[in-house]
């Protein structure tokens, strides 16, 4: 589906796509900004946060590379499938990857998340829908030690949370969940590098836009997970392009008409002056045809 959607996008023209070019590596803001009369930044988050744990057991995997993995699979057979799956974590990521392994054949797959059901940020139709599918989603549960058995991961031990005064904290209790793959989701975040050497104002560790999707910097727009306010939803990154889309074409129509307006000024004798009264004019003069004989006529206000 989305290969049919690129190429109907490309298929209307004048659109160039230029692979293995990384932000901030191959290209730099910079020069994009001064050699474009607009760019839009909708590169998402580039990196995920880690897992506090030792992690070097076999089995236990990023879900945001395994989704990457798991669209670009020729045969999702070659995919590694664990028998019991625990994913850690509470955002789409996590309900993405959970469901998805319990549809390639993961006999029980278990979500765990260190708050209850009304802090996760996947949205409660998506929870529905990984329970559906057959994912127990657990709450009040943050990791607290990976247990390994011949260099591969075989439990994940939790402890048990609660809040007192609004923060999180550990009740000292913990439980034990077998298991033979761990997926981490548990978020994602922006790399400054990819923007060095413009001060883009940020917000909780994004770019910081407005309603339409500017930035700071004059000519640069953003949309998508990068910019701060957004709901990580596919639907919202598509409104921020659609948003972002009309204000660059209200922008690049502006800039059209002032250079039309400077041109015409400068064609038609700006500064040329000529009296109107006791007032000085100086707007452009223009001289309209004339018959032979006809003296030359000067701005149609003037006298």
């Amino acid at each position: 589906f989305a290969s049919r959607e690129v190429d109907y996008i490309l298929s209307i023209g004048g659109i160039v796509v230029k692979h293995g070019q990384r932000l901030g590596r191959d290209i730099h803001l910079a020069d994009l900004a001064k050699n474009y009369d607009a760019v839009f930044l909708g590169m998402g988050l580039g990196d995920t946060n880690d897992l506090d744990l030792e992690t070097d057991l076999a089995g236990v995997m990023d879900a945001v590379d395994y989704i990457a993995d798991l669209r670009q699979a020729d045969s999702k057979r070659t995919l590694p499938v664990g028998r019991r799956i625990v994913v850690i974590g509470g955002g789409m990521t996590a309900i993405d990857i959970a469901t998805q392994t319990k549809r390639l054949g993961a006999e029980v797959v278990t979500i765990v998340y260190r708050r209850g059901q009304a802090q996760m940020n996947a949205s409660p139709y998506e929870q529905e829908l990984a329970q559906t599918n057959g994912v127990t989603i657990r709450h009040w549960l943050r990791p607290k030690r990976l247990i390994g058995h011949n260099g591969h991961v075989s439990a994940i031990e939790l402890e048990y949370t609660h809040e007192v005064d609004g923060k999180l904290t550990g009740t000292g209790e913990t439980t034990t969940i077998a298991c033979d793959q761990v997926f981490t989701a548990i978020g994602q975040t922006f790399l400054p590098g990819e923007v060095a050497g413009v001060a883009l104002a940020m917000e909780k560790g994004r770019l910081k836009g407005d309603a339409e999707r500017k930035t700071s910097v004059p000519g640069v727009w953003a949309g998508g997970d990068c910019v701060a306010g957004g709901k990580d939803l596919t639907v919202a990154a598509v409104e921020d392009g659609k948003q972002a889309a009309l204000s660059i074409d209200r922008a690049l129509r502006a800039k059209t008409a002032s250079r039309a307006a400077r041109a015409e000024l400068e064609a038609g004798g700006l500064g040329r002056a000529c009296r109107a009264g006791d007032r000085q004019c100086r707007l452009p003069v223009r001289h309209a045809a004339r018959q032979p004989g006809e003296r030359r006529r000067r701005h149609g206000h003037c006298p």
